[in-house]
Order: structure tokens, then C-alpha cells, then sequence
């Protein structure tokens, strides 16, 4: 991808400017234009794979997902294209929007691309095209979601239908329901779970914030904005402390094709006057993701955005995933509403949370503790609260971080009788520099755990309950790639190898991690001081003298 020369001057972090990411947002949309059929309704991208929608949805997909990229760029000749597209797709080409079907999810991204440009796309379409759109869109007001975000999308299809005088009464409704269904899963402190249980990722930014809070803005409800902005902004606290010194999101979660579309919740606030980041600190967290990606081969030699994270990777699809799939990325691309005087544009870059000093910090709705470093810029969330209806390893690890990728091997887990199962975790808190879960393991067995952390350097301790005496247990920690140093030692009843067995009702397991980037640590054991007091209380002495005490029993974790 071809992009202007960096700019050192205001960009100091990454050289990238509103010139670059418009540089972007047009090589993008240039490489899928071979792509569109004749009469650009669909946009069959290259490559094998077909999502579990079928061919037909996968190429609406690749229309809907690039139509949004347009719209924030505000490009007239591209929507243009669009616009033709637009007749032919609802003119029975495109299939209906019915339950549970990819069509509503698409329908959404249409919705949203038709409000935001009326002047440009809408506004210059002839009559019986836009009774025909209206009419496939209304499809939406009353197709039944799954429950989960999907739920916003009926609210961003009835606001744009409101918006037009189509079906008022059907799409005001649509919209209330699902606001009302989606307050189900707010869980404070600006997070919200995606759907029942404890689903907590990115769906939170790009999703349950992006369009109740685009909703309100394009109302002018001060009311609602009130409600999601000031919900978005206590989000993007924590939300900043998710990006690497080089810009990497964290990887977890599902979806994480979509790549620099974690950027949106940024350029949201900035956009929506909700967010506690200064105007040169939200440019460069969003504009050091999207370098980050650009980098690393995210874009194929075509200019096509390809199915994995870096490169091509299985790994992090789902069946949903179709070959258009990662063009949700568009999302990252909001930031091209704020006019180009605008501060976020031309204030100089700051530095993110990550690279100002090393923290660990707490959140508390998913039971998380995030721990980061400035001296190698990198971030790992201590997963003690989040998890999948299935095991699924980009949810059930113990820990992830901005530069490692979960390991086959089951890096960051509790083996017991070699089954490394993590499922009904259960929150026992989390604070200042620690974090608490107890989960059920193989076998059946409950394990019990909490990992402490300072600096780099954490203490790992797994309280086994219920496993017969002489059960093996192993003890696994960070996957690490090359120039990363990733350290286990064992503290108590683990041997050389991190493997140890139960005794008696309860056994307690110990041990010493660190993941960095620093090529020269000092050395891990010299880093912390383990204790184990007969009754199970471990003491931890940090290098910097500080001491802090904790217990584990059946009934959860004590900190002294």
C-alpha cells in the first residue's frame, strides 16, 4: 500500500497524519473494485473459503462492509459505484432479511453508510430506488437477532427509516426494543457483556458502544447521548490500556480479523465530544493500530485486507467469517468525519497509557487486571473473569497479551489429568495489583486461582480442589515469539518441568512468570520473593521492598 511520506513533525509516534489514513481508506476501496459484479451489487472477493452464509451473503457482505469505507471517506465517485450497486442489490438481487440471517448485519452497515452521506448518495437517488431500499431495509424492523449485539442492528436500520419518514411507528419501535434488550447486559464501569454470560472483547467498542452512541449523535437526542457517551467515555479509560508501545491491539477475543477496527471507539469520542483522552493521544493509539496491521502484511499484494491478524492465519476466524468478512476494519476509518482542522487531526501525538509508565491496572466488570510496561511497551490482560459459552481458546487462557497469540500447547492454563479446561469461571475480584477466578478443571475438579503483578513480573498460585490424591497437575505460562523472553519457574509443589500432584482434598500450586521484551532482566528469581506459610498464606516481597499477602481457600481469595 502506497502512503504519503511520515510526518515527524505532528506524528512523532507513528509518522501517520488524516493524509495517510485517507491514503488508506482509498487504496482500499480501489483494490475491491475488480471484485464487484457487473452490476456492483456484490463483491466476491478472492479465496476459498465461504462462510456458513453461502456465497450469495458473502458477496453482500463485501458490498455492505466497503459501502461503509466509502461513507467515511465521503468519496462522491466511489459512492457513485455504490449507487448503482444499491439499485440492482435491491432489486432482487440481494437476498431478504430474515431471522438470524448475515443480511441483517449487513443491513446495518448500508443503514448507517445511507444516513451518514444522505446529501451525497440518498438525496440524488431516483424515487423507486429508494422506495425499493427502504422497503429491503424495513426487513430489519422485524427479523429476530441473535441475542447479542446483534440486537443494535434493527436500531441503526430504524434510525435511518425513522429518519426518512419510512414506517415510523414499525422503525421506532424496532428501535426501542432493542436499546431495552441491550441494557440488559450493561455491567457498569462502561463495559457490557455481548449477549448472556461473560463475553467480554472488542465487540464492546466496535458493537455495544459504536452504535447506541451513533444512534444518539445523528438524533441529536442529548438525552440518549448522555446515557452511551458518558458510558463510552468510562469505557475508553480502560479501553487505552489495550494497545501495545507498537500499536498492537491485545489479541483475544473473537473477530479479531477485523484488525483496526478497534480503533472506532477512539475516534468515537473525539467525534462525539465523549472521551478522557487528549485529542494527540487518541490519534496516535488509532493511527499506531493501523500502522501496526499495514506493517505486518494485514494487505496482500493485491491491496485486499486478507482473513487473519498479521497475514492469512485460520486461526482467529469463525464460521461467520467469509472472505469479505474483514472489511468490518472499515469501522477504524470514523475518524474521517472530524474535519481536517480539527485538534485530533492537528494536535501533535501523545503517548498512550502504555508508554508512559508501567501499570497495572484493574477492571472490574470483567474481572480483569491489565499489566503493562512502558520499557517494552507491552500489555497482558489476566483473564479472570471472561469466557465463552465453549472452551475457546481466544477466551478460556489465564492471560493474554499485544505479543503473543494463544499456543496450541495450551500456554497460560491449568492442566489437570491433562485436560486443560477453563469453563463456569466465577469472578472473585480484582483490585490493586491482583485478580481472582475460580473455574472448573478436568475431571471435574474446582481450581481456585490468583495472579499478583508488578512490573513484568507476576506471582501465578492455583488452589486444586476435588481431584483424587496423586492427580497430576501442570502448570503452563506465556507462548512467547522471537525477541520475547517468556520465564515459569516453579515456587511450590511443581517440579523443573511445572508439573506437580494433588495431595489430600486441597493442593496449592505456585509459581513465578514473566513475559518481556527487555533484552537483559534482571533475573526472574531475584525479582520477587515467594513465601509459603504452613497455613497457605503466601507472602510476596517485590524487588522495591514492598510485600503483599494473600490465602487462598474454598471460599475465594484474601488478600492481607
Amino acid at each position: 500500500m502506497q502512503l504519503p511520506p511520515a510526518d515527524r513533525t505532528t506524528s512523532p509516534f507513528t509518522g501517520y497524519g488524516r493524509a495517510h489514513w485517507e491514503a488508506a481508506a482509498d487504496a482500499l476501496l480501489t483494490a475491491v473494485e475488480p471484485y464487484a459484479t457487473d452490476d456492483r451489487a456484490l463483491y466476491h472477493l478472492p479465496g476459498d473459503r465461504t462462510s456458513w452464509s453461502g456465497r450469495l451473503s458473502d458477496g453482500l457482505e463485501g458490498y455492505a462492509r466497503t459501502l461503509l469505507l466509502a461513507a467515511f471517506r465521503r468519496d462522491e465517485k466511489a459512492l457513485e459505484r455504490y449507487a448503482t450497486g444499491l439499485a440492482a442489490g435491491v432489486s432482487g438481487v440481494w437476498p431478504r432479511i430474515e431471522d438470524r440471517g448475515q443480511p441483517l448485519v449487513e443491513a446495518a452497515s448500508i443503514a448507517l453508510a445511507l444516513r451518514l452521506t444522505r446529501d451525497l448518495l440518498w438525496d440524488r437517488l431516483d424515487d423507486g430506488v429508494r422506495q425499493r431500499t427502504a422497503r429491503w431495509l424495513a426487513g430489519a424492523l422485524t427479523a429476530e437477532p441473535w441475542p447479542c449485539n446483534w440486537e443494535l442492528f434493527p436500531v441503526t436500520v430504524g434510525g435511518f427509516l425513522a429518519d426518512i419518514g419510512h414506517e415510523p411507528e414499525a422503525s421506532r419501535a424496532a428501535i426501542d426494543r432493542g436499546l431495552e434488550r441491550v441494557e440488559q447486559w450493561y455491567a457498569g464501569d462502561g463495559w457490557y457483556t455481548d449477549g448472556d454470560g461473560r463475553k467480554y472483547d472488542y465487540y464492546n467498542g466496535w458493537a455495544m458502544h459504536l452504535y447506541p452512541v451513533l444512534h444518539a449523535w445523528l438524533e441529536r437526542d442529548e438525552t440518549l447521548l448522555a446515557r452511551y457517551g458518558d458510558r463510552l467515555a468510562r469505557h475508553l479509560a480502560d479501553y487505552a490500556r489495550l494497545f501495545g508501545g507498537d500499536g498492537a491491539p491485545l489479541r483475544q477475543g473473537r473477530s479479531l480479523t477485523y484488525r483496526f477496527a478497534t480503533t472506532a471507539p477512539l475516534w468515537l469520542g473525539a467525534l462525539t465530544g465523549r472521551t478522557p483522552l487528549r485529542p494527540g493521544e487518541t490519534r496516535r493509539l488509532a493511527s499506531g493500530a493501523l500502522k501496526y496491521f499495514l506493517d505486518r502484511g494485514a494487505v496482500d499484494d493485491r491491496g485486499l485486507l486478507t482473513l487473519g491478524w498479521h497475514g492469512p492465519d485460520a486461526s482467529v476466524l469463525q464460521g461467520y467469517s467469509g472472505p469479505a468478512s474483514p472489511y468490518w476494519a472499515s469501522k477504524g476509518f470514523l475518524g474521517l468525519l472530524l474535519p481536517p482542522g480539527h485538534e485530533v487531526w492537528t494536535a501533535p501525538e501523545e503517548p498512550g497509557p502504555t508508554e508512559r509508565a508501567d501499570a497495572v491496572t484493574p477492571v472490574g466488570p470483567p474481572n480483569w487486571l491489565l499489566q503493562s510496561t512502558r520499557s517494552d511497551g507491552i500489555v497482558r490482560l489476566h483473564n479472570h473473569g471472561s469466557e465463552d459459552v465453549r472452551y475457546d481458546p481466544y477466551y478460556t487462557r489465564l492471560a493474554y497479551s499485544t505479543v503473543t497469540a494463544p499456543a496450541p500447547s495450551h500456554d497460560n492454563s491449568v492442566v489437570v489429568d491433562g485436560d486443560p479446561s477453563r469453563t463456569g469461571i466465577e469472578p472473585l475480584g480484582t483490585g490493586e495489583g491482583w485478580a481472582a477466578s475460580r473455574h472448573t478443571a478436568g475431571g471435574g475438579a474446582r481450581v481456585t486461582s490468583a495472579v499478583l503483578a508488578r512490573g513484568a513480573v507476576e506471582v501465578r498460585a492455583h488452589l486444586v480442589e476435588g481431584a483424587a490424591p496423586g492427580t497430576q497437575v501442570r502448570v503452563t505460562g506465556w507462548s512467547a515469539p522471537d525477541g520475547i523472553r517468556a520465564e515459569l519457574l516453579p515456587v511450590l509443589h511443581l517440579d523443573d518441568d511445572l508439573t506437580g500432584v494433588t495431595a489430600g482434598d486441597a493442593t496449592l500450586f505456585v509459581a513465578l512468570a514473566r513475559l518481556t521484551g527487555e533484552p537483559d532482566p534482571v533475573p526472574l528469581e531475584r525479582a520477587a520473593a515467594v513465601g509459603v506459610a504452613g497455613d497457605g498464606t503466601v507472602t510476596v516481597r517485590w524487588s522495591d521492598g514492598t510485600e503483599v499477602r494473600f490465602r487462598l481457600d474454598g471460599s475465594g481469595a484474601h488478600l492481607a
